[in-house]
């Protein structure tokens, strides 16, 4: 079975979805989702989307604070294109009939760590899922869109994979489009396209604590370096500062439910297992400064005291307050035991999201002609070193937006393979009956990487994650060569890629800056600029 499109789109979350309502003005869209088209990292981002809609904030303040969270390493540029078409955004989001939050008949702007002013639109404290059911259901009445669900993309078709084109340089690639797998069935399914975008979201299930949903296995980042496409930045990870820590073992998973930056927003205060509200020591912003300065004081305190986790109070605040500003959290809080009206929240820093990724232009095309990536899996230079709050969800809607626009102007010069694109072909491989190396090699690297590529880095531990996750990455590509893929193979070989690249590109960074920050190299270097983070190795398939 086979499709045949203008655009593949793979991935359903804000990025992927608004990428194809744009694109379906003027062309047939086939969107891919590895599980049903909700399932995404939008769907559980809870605080909100930064943009100037206050008279009294400018472009300015908003660029500024951009600018300062990623510690000297924003693209300047795609910073400004961010903050200036954002209001738009938003307004387009309201057009299409998303619930934002209203106070007196005017959107509700809170203000989140890094801000300067209150400009953050929200939906309560679940924004994400609100956006999200706007998009799919704008999405759904689109007669050029096909959404085909539960199909999990396996690798991006280039020149690589055509038999008279493997021996042309990566340097002038393009991509074709996709194979995917069908989950249900078992079967491979060749999609050719005259564009593809990558809009698969997030990397976070590489570590044991993370916000994201259980399908956040790096694929578009795997798949795009696979595939040549040129990467940057992948040792920035965002450790969000509190995430809710379960105090009940049979409970734990690898998906952390998050206690949102507006909860410090909102005047919560961080204190240690002995009630001392510790912030002050670390930054005079307190629970407001960045996420990068708060997830460290936090790891810092639990380390020194041998805690677990932290706490984080708002019980001062007033309980009707709080249940109106955050009834999905207090719900969740006392559906595990927490009654956060009356009792400290227990929280603990979680990998939530990736600053680098698929080095991507203004228009968000990738170094292959005919690739795009929109959202988390994109590097696009605006969050730098490390992510402001609530800049993401206006990321994938602006990048979105300008990857239609150069898509809408150039589609008909796209150059087409002449050659003829081949069916998948998985002659001469087993069924996998071993999936015990699955979980194991899953397990084994959420340890590696939570232990030795976590919040506080040293040269000897990402050596020691190196070279183990380098004979990782050779066993399960040796493994992946001889069994007919089946979906957790597919996620533990991407999830292994991605943690490859992490270490890689840690290990290139010899400072501390934002995110990355390592006991050998404890300041700054000033004197690098964004060429310097770009890793320009590419990695082909044999």
């Amino acid at each position: 079975m086979f499709y045949k499109t203008d655009v593949l789109i793979i991935g359903s979350g804000i990025a992927g979805l608004y990428s194809a309502i744009k694109i379906s003005e003027f062309a047939d869209v086939v969107l891919v989702t590895k599980k049903e088209k909700s399932e995404s990292n939008t769907n559980y981002a809870q605080g909100g989307i930064a943009s100037v809609l206050d008279p009294n904030d400018t472009f300015a303040n908003h660029i500024k604070d951009t600018l300062i969270a990623g510690a000297g390493l924003c693209d300047e540029k795609s910073v400004e294109i961010l903050v200036k078409e954002g209001p738009g955004k938003i307004n387009e989001l309201i057009d299409i009939g998303t619930g934002f939050t209203l106070k007196d008949g005017k959107l509700d702007l809170v203000r989140e760590g890094g801000h300067s002013f209150n400009r953050i639109v929200h939906a309560k404290d679940l924004t994400g899922k609100e956006v999200e059911r706007a998009l799919i259901e704008k999405a759904s009445k689109s007669p050029n869109i096909r959404i085909i669900e539960n199909t999990l993309a396996i690798d991006l078709i280039t020149e690589h994979n055509v038999t008279g084109l493997k021996h042309l340089p990566i340097s002038s690639r393009h991509c074709w489009g996709a194979y995917v797998l069908e989950n249900e069935s078992g079967h491979v399914i060749k999609v050719t396209s005259r564009a593809t975008i990558l809009a698969t979201g997030g990397i976070g299930q590489v570590y044991y604590h993370t916000t994201n949903p259980p399908i956040a296995t790096g694929d578009g980042f795997a798949m795009a370096y696979r595939a040549g496409a040129k990467m940057g930045n992948m040792e920035f990870i965002q450790f969000h500062p509190t995430s809710f820590y379960d105090p009940n073992p049979k409970s734990k998973s690898s998906h952390s439910f998050l206690i949102s930056e507006a909860v410090r927003g909102f005047g919560g205060i961080l204190r240690n297992s002995s009630g001392e509200a510790f912030m002050e020591k670390y930054d005079v912003r307190k629970e407001l400064a960045p996420r990068d300065i708060v997830a460290r004081a936090i790891d810092t305190e639990m380390k020194k005291r041998g805690d677990e986790y932290v706490f984080l109070d708002v019980t001062h605040k007033h309980k009707a307050e709080i249940i109106d500003h955050f009834p999905h959290i207090h719900a969740n809080c006392l559906n595990k035991g927490i009654d956060i009206t009356n009792e400290f929240i227990p929280v603990v820093p979680a990998a939530h999201y990736i600053c680098g990724g698929v080095c991507v232009d203004e228009f968000s095309r990738s170094s292959l002609t005919g690739l795009y990536a929109v959202g988390e899996v994109s590097m696009t230079g605006v969050h730098g070193a490390n992510r402001l709050a609530s800049n993401s969800l206006l990321e994938a809607l602006v990048f979105a937006q300008r990857a239609a626009d150069d898509i809408k102007k150039n589609i008909k010069d796209f150059p087409v393979c002449h050659e003829e694109i081949p069916d998948w072909d998985d002659s001469g491989t087993l069924s996998a009956d071993e999936k015990v190396l699955i979980t194991h090699g899953v397990r084994e690297l959420k340890q590696l990487m939570s232990d030795y590529v976590g919040i506080v880095r040293s040269n000897l531990r990402l050596e020691f994650a190196s070279r183990r996750i380098n004979l990782l990455y050779h066993e399960i590509e040796e493994f992946y060569k001889i069994t007919k893929v089946f979906d957790s193979l597919i996620e533990l070989r991407n999830l292994v890629t991605s943690g490859y690249l992490i270490v890689k590109s840690a290990l290139l960074r010899k400072e501390s800056r934002g995110l990355h920050y390592t006991l050998d190299y404890p300041t700054p270097d000033d004197s690098k600029t964004p060429e310097d983070t770009l890793i320009q190795n590419t990695y082909q398939k044999s």
